[in-house]
């Protein structure tokens, strides 16, 4: 594993449909487990700063709790109003049951 990823989850931590939050150089980061593969964003909205950790998450797409902005798992990038600016992705990589994430 190259030294730029980092050991940050346990894959049995995140069930199928399901999100967390963890910490990752003093940033939020949010993984999700859609349909066995693991994607990561910025946990913090762009728009007014929700946890996106704590909204829905609907396929590819995770919803803010606060003002329902909706954000590209794969892209980072929001689906219209209210929020316009993306929020960072990382790379993710799985080896047995750890979860390491890069920054792009």
């Amino acid at each position: 594993m190259a030294e730029e990823y980092r050991n940050v989850a346990k894959t049995s931590d995140i069930a199928e449909g399901d999100m967390i939050s963890v910490d990752y150089d003093g940033e939020p980061i949010l993984i999700a487990n859609v349909k066995g593969e693991f994607l990561a964003i910025g946990d913090e909205c762009t728009h007014a700063g929700g946890m996106l950790s704590q909204g829905f998450l609907e396929g590819d797409y995770v919803e803010c709790p606060l003002h329902a902005a909706m954000f590209n798992l794969r892209t980072g990038i929001p689906d219209g109003p209210p929020a316009e600016e993306a929020t960072p992705v990382y790379k993710v990589a799985i080896q047995g049951d750890d979860v390491f994430i890069s920054e792009l």
